[in-house]
């Protein structure tokens, strides 16, 4: 008998006294376990090195689960046919992201909520390289994990070893034990995955989802389709359990820096993807939500979105320059269909190229927020790619760097702190009821498609019509007219988004059609305007 706690991970082990020549790839393991309610899950298990196969579980609901082993070897008893049972208590810890369950989409298909049907604010940072030994394990890791919890971040998107802006195999890429595949892909290395356990594991017992990235899309094109799916068995074995998210690959479609196949390689990624989506949607026991990371809209990733459950973009690195585009796109995925939550997921890291500074990232959070994102992630360069202190990571294969500021002292950016208190501002209210309104507001921002580029400096506004209006100033308006709902009585005050503090207006009203002039600012700079039903 097994003993378990509901949502949290619990692993058992298989041994096999048979001898496999081969035995990460000649022998699949899988465990059908059946709940209290009869509900089933087929849970794969993964290899776990010489003859030994692991299972992990995190049982949703609270009572006594049976399971049996399926090989495909049902000649070994060792790994077929054996069966067991699972005795699950409720969960009494601390641990909000483990106590309300694993996340999904919302019936509203505009933002993410966990099991229970509480929301979820999506704040992410970029650690694509956080898996390999440049963020030593434990203090480095866990100084940046600790930093990053204080701020109010939720998600890490990091990935699963095979990474961005390096060849195959490259030894930037790896961790303590190595890296995740022999050099020829023909067989994976556990070792590797035993160490990215515990940060995956860190990450889960800090509150935190990890959004895991199964690899640069290109790689897609160097191991094939079945190969990737392997990898991809490996990763939904190792992590499920976790409340994690999975994004297929980082720019999926993408094809290696100096391939002499362009157009090509990025049709035959497009199609395998699609096979990869469907195949990942088809083994995950527990249906966590699956995006995809693009070169620009997620859905032109795959050939069929609907095998995606939200969106991310990616709108550019060029700060000013990027926010016409960034608009645009925002604007084409609320409209788009299938209606699934949208996330600008890499958007001009704080200090790349020496710009995109902390006002930039303040203008990137509010624009897409009050455009209807159902989250917002955050990128500081240094991070992602993990500079050491006096050993940048160096050149991408096309032969330039993006910098060398070391990782301790890129999350000491402003950005990322003046994120986090925006997300606080906004989970004082029903931030996912929000939806975009820039008729709310005069003069107002770009509403995306047909707008000139010119009028980005104007505000944008969203909210909920009669509670709460949200509009932010990218700069300050001498003249600004809200319009309200006539009749109720409203609280208004200037949010400064550098600090959190406040100024006051007291309460405020609407004449006859609604419409409340507001005072201008004391100070030129962008401002968040927010008018609350008193």
């Amino acid at each position: 008998m097994h003993h378990a706690r509901q949502n949290c991970m619990t692993e058992w082990a298989f041994r096999s006294g048979k001898a496999y020549d081969d035995p990460g790839n000649e022998v699949e393991l899988d465990v059908l376990v059946v709940g209290p309610d009869e509900r089933e899950w087929r849970v794969p298990a993964f290899w776990a090195g010489e003859q030994s196969w692991r299972v992990r579980f995190a049982p949703p609901v609270v009572g006594t689960y049976r399971y049996r082993s399926i090989c495909s070897d049902e000649s070994n008893p060792d790994l077929h046919g054996v069966e067991g049972l699972l005795e699950v208590s409720p969960y009494d810890g601390d641990n909000a992201l483990l106590g309300r369950g694993p996340l999904r989409v919302a019936a509203d298909a505009r933002h993410l909520e966990h099991r229970d049907g509480s929301p979820f604010f999506w704040l992410a940072d970029t650690w694509w390289m956080g898996l390999c030994r440049r963020l030593a394990w434990p203090e480095e890791f866990r100084e940046l994990l600790a930093d990053r919890v204080g701020k109010g971040f939720t998600v890490i998107q990091i990935v699963a070893g095979l990474y961005p802006d390096m060849g195959w195999p490259d030894e930037r890429g790896a961790n303590e034990a190595g890296h995740p595949w022999e050099e020829d892909f023909s067989r994976l290395r556990p070792a590797y995955f035993d160490m990215a356990d515990l940060r995956i594991a860190a990450l889960v017992t800090a509150g935190l989802v990890p959004c895991i990235v199964g690899c640069w899309g290109y790689y897609l094109s160097w191991m094939g389709v079945e190969g990737m799916k392997r990898h991809w068995r490996n990763l939904v074995a190792r992590w499920a359990a976790y409340p994690v998210v999975w994004c297929l690959a980082g720019e999926a479609t993408m094809p290696y820096y100096l391939s002499e196949d362009t157009e090509g390689e990025e049709q035959r990624q497009k199609q395998g993807w699609t096979e990869l989506a469907a195949y990942v949607r088809a083994i995950d026991p527990y249906h966590h939500p699956i995006t995809i990371h693009p070169g620009g809209s997620g859905r032109d990733q795959v050939e069929d979105p609907r095998l995606l459950d939200f969106e991310m973009l990616q709108t550019g690195h060029g700060g000013h320059l990027s926010i016409a585009n960034t608009l645009d796109m925002v604007a084409q995925s609320y409209q788009a269909e299938p209606r699934m939550p949208m996330i600008n997921s890499e958007v001009s890291y704080e200090g790349i190229m020496e710009t995109c500074r902390e006002e930039i990232q303040r203008f990137m959070f509010w624009v897409c927020m009050l455009s209807g994102a159902a989250g917002h992630t955050y990128g500081a360069n240094g991070i992602w790619q993990v500079n050491e202190p006096g050993r940048p990571f160096g050149p991408s294969p096309h032969g330039f760097s993006y910098g060398d500021r070391p990782w301790n002292e890129a999350y000491r950016l402003p950005g990322s702190a003046q994120l986090g208190l925006a997300k606080r501002l906004l989970e004082r209210y029903q931030w996912w009821r929000f939806e975009p309104h820039p008729e709310w507001v005069e003069p107002h921002g770009r509403a995306g498609l047909g707008w000139p580029e010119e009028d980005y400096t104007n505000p944008y506004a969203a909210g909920i019509p009669g509670e709460v209006y949200v509009i932010f100033l990218p700069v300050l308006q001498r003249s600004l007219t809200v319009h309200l709902e006539p009749g109720p009585q409203y609280r208004a005050y200037y949010w400064n988004p550098s600090d959190g503090s406040e100024i006051a207006l007291g309460i405020v009203r609407g004449d006859e059609q609604g419409r409340w002039l507001a005072p201008a600012a004391p100070i030129f700079r962008d401002w968040v305007l927010v008018v609350e039903r008193s």
